[in-house]
């Protein structure tokens, strides 16, 4: 039986679990376990350790499942990478940087507390009704084994989360007829989105490439002159979420809203204490 939530609780949840994610990103430890296995270039570290999950795959699933990267960028380090270091050794490599990041940003007594625990507990409960038809990051991450260790079951947890809402999100993309420049012009427009330095140094795209969406977005009646998003794209992100929210609804009606509303709270908790020790770069997120 599933429980009704309050709307936009599961999007709220999603909020501060998804960063909890994706500090490692951001880690020098990364780096450094990366580079220790072979792999020195920063995107190719990304692509290898996100897609691990999925095989030695080529650029065409990378560039699928990712959605708002240049194929060209993909292509330049798959699948060479795979001839550097194998899948596995790539998942033992991330399994160690996610410790020593958490270890870091949150402290020892955070780490092995009650608080981070239940966390893990309410997470993994979550993810049990999250299903992996057409959802193919979730599907290769949800055949990994869950860590033991709570602070690592609950990042475990928040990746299952997070590629689950991501895979449905993407389907939600194609149907609005959003290429990925577009995407991600259209989100940072939001002011919540990458800022266009972080997502044109990130995602292999041009700045000629951003100038082309914003015409085509122009075009559509979805961002005006000054690169606003106008009524109508406005409508359409808000449109996009919401979407995105029915598809993403099952693992937190699982739940129920008392669990829900607990790991927001417990999550919530545990990213500002990461983002305090910083955990992102200050101008990640913006318009500028």
């Amino acid at each position: 039986m599933t429980t009704p939530l309050p709307e936009r609780a599961g999007r709220r949840c999603h909020n501060v679990l998804n960063p909890l994610h994706s500090t490692h990103y951001f880690s020098p430890d990364l780096g450094r376990e990366m580079s220790a296995v072979g792999v020195e270039d920063g995107r190719a570290a990304y692509f290898a350790v996100r897609a691990a999950a999925l095989g030695a795959v080529g650029p065409g699933t990378v560039t699928a499942t990712f959605y708002n990267f240049s194929h060209e960028l993909v292509a330049r380090h798959l699948p060479q990478v795979w001839r550097t270091v194998s899948p596995e050794t790539v998942l033992a490599a991330r399994a160690r940087a996610v410790d020593a990041t958490l270890r870091r940003l949150l402290g020892e007594e955070l780490v092995a507390s009650k608080e981070m625990a239940e966390a893990a507990e309410l997470a993994l409960r979550a993810t049990e009704a999250c299903v992996r038809t057409a959802r193919p990051l979730y599907a290769g991450h949800a055949d990994l084994p869950v860590p033991d260790a709570p602070h690592l079951a609950l990042w475990h947890a928040a990746t299952l989360l997070r590629e689950h809402r991501g895979d449905g999100h993407l389907a939600i993309l194609l149907d609005a007829e959003l290429d990925p420049v577009e995407a991600l012009v259209s989100h940072t427009a939001t002011g919540k989105g990458m800022a266009p330095k972080w997502a044109l140094s990130t995602r292999g795209w041009s700045r000629g490439d951003w100038e082309a969406a914003s015409a085509r977005l122009r075009d559509r009646g979805l961002l005006d002159t000054e690169g606003e998003l106008t009524e109508s794209g406005v409508a359409l992100r808000q449109d996009i979420e919401a979407r995105t929210d029915r598809l993403d609804r099952a693992p937190y009606e699982h739940l129920g809203a008392a669990g829900v509303e607990r790991l927001t709270e417990l999550a919530k908790g545990i990213l500002m204490t990461a983002l305090a020790a910083g955990a992102f770069p200050g101008d990640m997120i913006g318009k500028a």
